[in-house]
């Protein structure tokens, strides 16, 4: 049975390898069409810190380390596009303390989108064990795909969900499916309202960070970390490059709706809160509850 998996994790990632030296010479997107691209700001908020790390995948790495490295994507992937005031939002320390941060530096930034980046997992019931050399960890493949939420109690929620619904209608061009289970009766007090069936948009309207920014706020759940073979695709160079496309795409069709905020003395590439730049490869598993929590 491990001589399988291992021999299944190969071919796996094999294929994407080669996948992603396809995506590293596909053309980037760009702005063109978003007469005020170079004023537009996006922030690009990576979900959790290192001492509140949120999910652990099936393979024992922590969410953190996922969202950090898709955030640092995606930023690049906006500044080479034209929105040259986007920022990457990193906050540090315990996950109360940090959500109450990143809303007080969201705030300071006056960013036009607040985009916060997350990985999914499931609930504890849903988890089975399995070895990775000589390691015990936990996976559930029941469910895929991403999701992506908004708040009825943000500050714009019409442009929330207008932003929510052009990310989810790229993400789907691209082939990548949203998951539906979280209409399902079995997620019990995790169960969300989907606003929008075509694109895979949630209302999850407790979400502090979604609800107290005062700017259009979504939430994506780029895929599911606790999938074994999803979480090698969220790893994968080929899997980031779609994502981040998807967003550079979906954030010009929003721009050329909308009058950027003037720029301010704050808004600059110090809305980085933190100077780490580098993800480790893998860290070690924490006790975390395992829920399809989002914050």
């Amino acid at each position: 049975m491990m001589l399988r998996l291992r021999v299944m994790g190969l071919l796996v990632a094999t294929v994407l390898a080669c996948a992603a030296a396809r995506a590293a010479h596909a053309e980037p997107p760009s702005a063109e069409g978003c007469k005020s691209a170079a004023a537009f700001r996006v922030i690009v908020d990576v979900g959790h810190t290192e001492k509140a790390p949120g999910a652990i995948s099936a393979r024992g790495v922590r969410e953190f380390v996922f969202n950090l490295s898709l955030a640092k994507r995606i930023e690049e992937q906006l500044l080479a596009a034209g929105f040259a005031r986007s920022v990457l939002l990193i906050t540090e320390g315990p996950s109360r303390h940090a959500l109450a941060e990143r809303v007080k530096r969201a705030k300071a930034l006056a960013g036009d989108i607040f985009l916060s980046i997350h990985h999914d997992s499931v609930p504890d019931r849903f988890l089975e064990k399995w070895e990775v050399e000589g390691e015990e960890h936990r996976f559930s493949d029941r469910f895929s795909g991403h999701s992506i939420f908004i708040s009825h109690d943000s500050s714009d929620y019409a442009g929330s969900l207008l932003f929510a619904k052009l990310l989810g209608g790229q993400l789907q061009a691209r082939g990548l499916k949203y998951t539906p289970h979280y209409t399902d009766p079995i997620m019990g007090s995790r169960q969300r309202r989907l606003v929008d069936a075509v694109t895979g948009v949630y209302r999850y309207d407790q979400l502090i960070v979604l609800r107290s920014t005062d700017m259009p706020a979504v939430l994506l759940e780029a895929g599911s970390i606790i999938n074994r073979e999803e979480e090698l695709q969220m790893g994968s160079a080929e899997h980031q490059a779609l994502t981040s496309a998807a967003v550079v795409d979906a954030v010009t069709a929003f721009c050329k709706t909308r009058q950027p905020h003037a720029p301010t003395s704050v808004a600059n590439r110090a809305g980085k809160v933190s100077k780490q730049t580098t993800a480790p490869a893998r860290v070690t598993p924490v006790q975390q509850s395992g829920s399809a929590r989002v914050d």
